[in-house]
């Protein structure tokens, strides 16, 4: 497996298991990645009952988990974004 998709696995599945244990319902949660051109960006949808737990008082929880990714991407020398969007 090249180191790309090895990294982008990796990243992809630390922001799923912890949006898996925040929410009371881990069917409904979504995990997206999308390579850019500088930046890479991971797409977290959740429940809408959810998305309380997964922001958090004044975003916090988001941020810490922001923090981690940032912390795993550079490890790999990337720089990833969470954005965690509004369910459909």
């Amino acid at each position: 497996m090249p180191a790309t998709i090895k990294e982008r696995k990796m990243m992809k599945d630390l922001i799923e298991y912890i949006a898996k244990s925040l929410v009371d319902d881990p069917s409904q949660v979504e995990v997206n990645y999308e390579k850019g051109p500088v930046r890479n960006r991971i797409e977290l949808r959740v429940a809408k009952e959810d998305m309380g737990r997964i922001i958090g008082k004044g975003g916090r929880v988001a941020n810490a988990i922001r923090i981690l990714l940032r912390v795993a991407a550079a490890r790999e020398g990337k720089q990833t974004r969470l954005d965690v969007v509004e369910p459909r």
